[in-house]
């Protein structure tokens, strides 16, 4: 007498565990590529109770000590940065419109050191100007 066996060896890879795996790997890197953090500067900045949140724009100025500008990501002494930023300024003259800039400095800056960035901002035409602060209770 023989056995016939009722059930056969399954010889197919089941593939739906392997695809949500994946699935979940592609959503992880999607969100965590999100959050890029790009190296910043440890500013105290002030704060302000009317302080409006300000789209952030490709030029950034931050104002460290005397000797120490960024302009984006770039360090800079006084000098240096209005030369950049003419450089800067004969490149955007080609495109019509405001030249905006957001500054940031850090609370303990001499208030003359913000004037001659102003100043040097302004002479290079950059007209729409943003200080930028904490809001008041942050």
């Amino acid at each position: 007498m023989t056995f016939r066996r009722r059930l056969k060896p399954n010889a197919n890879v089941d593939l739906i565990p392997m695809i949500d795996v994946v699935f979940q790997l592609v959503v992880f890197f999607m969100v965590s590529s999100t959050f890029i953090l790009t190296p910043g500067i440890a500013l105290d900045l002030p704060e302000a109770s009317s302080a409006e949140p300000v789209v952030m724009d490709r030029m950034v100025v931050t104002v460290v000590g005397e000797d120490e500008f960024y302009l984006n990501r770039e360090r800079f002494d006084l000098a240096g940065l209005y030369a950049e930023l003419a450089l800067v300024a004969e490149q955007q003259a080609e495109q019509p419109g405001v030249m905006s800039v957001v500054i940031e400095g850090d609370r303990n800056v001499p208030y003359n050191l913000m004037v001659q960035v102003l100043d040097a901002l302004r002479r290079n035409g950059f007209r729409a100007v943003n200080l930028r602060t904490l809001e008041a209770g942050s």
